[in-house]
C-alpha cells in the first residue's frame, strides 16, 4: 500500500498574489475547509507584520480556496497534542492566534475580507475584524465554541457586544448559524454581493480591488460600493424577533435565560425559541 503523500509545506498553506500595491492571502487548506492550522496562523503573522510598514503595500484581500472561507480553528490538532501529554502546543497556537486578532483589529491598512462559504470562529477572527467584510448568498456565519465546551473566543467579545441589543449574547451562547443578509443587517457584514451573479461580481470586485494605489478607506469603500447591494432579511429571521431576545438574553445567567425562553415558548409558538433552548442545554453548562 502506498504511503500518503505528506502535508503541504507551510508555505503553500498561506498562498500569496502581488498585484500593484495590493497583496491577496489566500487560505488553502480547501480539503479542510481552510481550519486555521499553526503554520496558517505562523504565515498570516509574518505577511501582516512586513506589510505594516511597506510603503509598497496599501492594501490586504484576504480569501479562502475552495468552497469556504475558513471553518475555524483547528482544534483537532490541539486535542492530539493536548492527548500526547503535550499542553504547550496548543498554548502557542491560540497565543498566537489571538494576537494575529489584535494586530488586524489595530492595522493601519484596509483590510477587505471575501467571505464566501463558511465563516466560523477562528474564520472570523482573521476576517470580522478588518476594515471591509463582504458577504455573498453562500456565505454561512456562526460562532459555535460553546458546543465544543469552549467559549466565542477570538476576540468575539468586541464585536459580538457591538451587535443590536442582545443580539451579539444570542450569537455566541447558541451558536446559530447566521446568513449573509443577517450579518449585513446586524454588523458583521460590510457589503453585500447579490448571489445570481455572485461570483461574478466578487471577481470583478477583486480585480477592482488590485487596480488600486490607495490605503484611503473611502476611496476602497467607494469600489466596493459599486458592486454591492442591500440585502432584505427572510421573514423568519431572528433579527426579526429582536424584542424576545432583548428580554430574555439580558438576563445575568445562563440559567435564568433558559427559564426566561421556556415561559416565551408558552406564549409563542415559534421555531427558534425551542432551538435555542436545546442549544442551550446541549452545550457545556460552564
Amino acid at each position: 500500500m502506498a504511503s500518503p503523500p505528506p502535508p503541504p509545506a507551510d508555505s503553500d498553506q498561506v498562498l500569496v498574489e502581488t498585484n500593484g500595491v495590493t497583496r491577496t492571502l489566500v487560505l488553502n487548506r480547501p480539503k479542510q475547509l481552510n481550519a486555521l492550522s499553526s503554520a496558517m496562523i505562523m504565515g498570516f503573522l509574518k505577511h501582516f507584520t512586513a506589510y505594516q510598514d511597506d510603503e509598497g503595500v496599501k492594501l490586504l484581500i484576504v480569501k479562502g480556496k475552495g468552497r469556504a472561507f475558513c471553518a475555524g480553528g483547528d482544534v483537532a490538532a490541539v486535542v492530539r497534542s493536548i492527548n500526547n501529554d503535550s499542553w504547550k502546543y496548543g498554548a502557542h497556537f491560540f497565543r498566537n492566534e489571538f494576537l494575529l486578532n489584535y494586530i488586524i483589529a489595530t492595522y493601519n491598512k484596509p483590510q477587505v475580507s471575501l467571505l464566501t462559504g463558511i465563516v466560523m470562529g477562528g474564520g472570523a477572527g482573521v476576517s470580522i475584524h478588518g476594515r471591509f467584510r463582504v458577504v455573498t448568498e453562500s456565505t454561512v456565519f456562526a460562532m459555535p465554541e460553546t458546543a465544543l465546551g469552549l467559549f466565542p473566543d477570538i476576540g468575539a467579545s468586541c464585536f459580538l457586544s457591538r451587535l443590536p441589543g442582545f443580539y451579539g449574547e444570542y450569537v455566541g451562547l447558541t451558536g446559530v448559524r447566521l446568513d449573509a443578509p443577517e450579518m449585513l443587517a446586524c454588523g458583521l457584514a460590510t457589503h453585500f454581493v447579490p448571489s445570481d451573479v455572485g461570483l461574478l461580481k466578487l471577481a470583478l470586485l477583486e480585480e477592482s480591488l488590485k487596480k488600486v494605489d490607495t490605503s484611503n478607506p473611502f476611496a476602497i469603500c467607494g469600489i466596493i460600493d459599486q458592486y454591492s447591494q442591500q440585502a432584505s432579511l427572510k421573514e423568519k429571521s431572528v433579527l426579526n424577533r429582536l424584542e424576545i431576545i432583548d428580554r430574555c438574553f439580558s438576563k445575568r445567567t445562563v440559567e435564568e435565560i433558559i427559564a426566561s425562553l421556556e415561559q416565551e415558548a408558552l406564549n409563542v409558538a415559534d421555531e427558534w425559541i425551542a432551538a435555542a433552548i436545546q442549544s442551550l442545554r446541549k452545550a457545556s453548562p460552564t
